[in-house]
């Protein structure tokens, strides 16, 4: 994990954050004892750059980023412009975005500062995640909408198939 978290701090970019499964997974790993690590179907790599609204630019990084680490599935989005395609009101920061992520236990991230610091992001805290406890952010409860695509996501995911020991709350 560490050798990714290092790769996508080569690329400078500002406030990012390694989020949502990559850390999730890792943490409901180890708390079932599993010894080797469940395949992440992508590692998720957001940044804010308000000046950059270029979809050709997340392709670019996807692209450095590979060339790197092949191995790795990575993807890159600039939260800068992901309110369009979400169709809701323009986020502030990275941070801002992770706090909207479906569940409170998936909208976490990290990232290692220029000391080679660990710095992990929690807009809902980790309690969640800890206790292996799958509910939607405040934000996915506002409406019958986000609501709806919640539970699709939940019984898309089928985390339980992975996880058995977490619990998943409906709305």
């Amino acid at each position: 994990m560490m050798e990714i978290i290092q790769t996508a701090a080569t690329l400078n970019l500002p406030d990012w954050w390694i989020c949502a499964g990559f850390v999730r997974s890792k943490v409901w790993d180890t708390l079932h004892g599993y010894q080797i690590r469940t395949k992440t179907p992508d590692v998720d790599v957001i940044y804010f750059d308000e000046n950059n609204n270029k979809q050709q630019t997340d392709k670019e990084l996807e692209g450095s980023l590979r060339k790197m680490l092949p191995e790795v599935p990575w993807s890159v989005k600039n939260e800068a412009k992901m309110h369009v395609r979400n169709n809701i009101a323009p986020y502030t920061s990275s941070e801002d975005a992770i706090s909207k992520f479906p569940e409170t236990a998936t909208a976490v991230g990290v990232k290692i500062d220029r000391k080679g610091n660990l710095i992990l992001t929690a807009p809902w805290g980790v309690e969640d995640l800890i206790n292996m406890e799958v509910r939607p952010t405040p934000f996915f409860e506002q409406t019958k909408e986000r609501a709806a695509f919640y539970e699709e996501r939940i019984k898309k995911k089928n985390w339980r198939s992975i996880w058995y020991e977490i619990k998943v709350y409906h709305l």
